[in-house]
């Protein structure tokens, strides 16, 4: 979920390229929507990396919040620049799985492997 369509873009060819499905939201609540249809259908996301800051629309602390009201068991990555913001710092304070950092033209391989190493469960 991010606002910046290139960031989705950018971000979601690399997650495809590791093999992952993906769909995009532009905001918190599109992106809360899309998780709570697809875990009713039983078939649900295996992680959300949600933009911390969208403006005029709801960011990814409170999504990540409703997320795990829907899902204890969600997993979600929040993505800003604004790395010393305090749910970047503490993100486990804020519900989420870990960070990835902003701006990022292309996901590097060594995150790309850590991150499916979280979602298969094996570090």
């Amino acid at each position: 979920m991010d606002d910046d369509e290139m960031v989705r873009f950018v971000a979601g060819e690399t997650l495809k390229r590791y093999g992952f499905a993906v769909e995009f939201a532009s905001d918190g609540l599109e992106a809360v929507e899309l998780y709570r249809e697809r875990r009713q259908a039983g078939d649900p996301f295996a992680a959300v990396i949600l933009d911390l800051n969208i403006p005029g629309g709801m960011g990814g602390e409170e999504a990540m919040q409703r997320l795990l009201e829907i899902d204890p068991e969600a997993k979600g990555y929040v993505s800003s620049g604004r790395t010393d913001d305090p749910v970047m710092v503490n993100y486990q304070d804020f519900g989420f799985s870990g960070t990835i950092e902003k701006p990022y033209f292309y996901l590097n391989k060594e995150l790309m492997h850590s991150f499916c190493k979280a979602l298969q469960g094996t570090d």
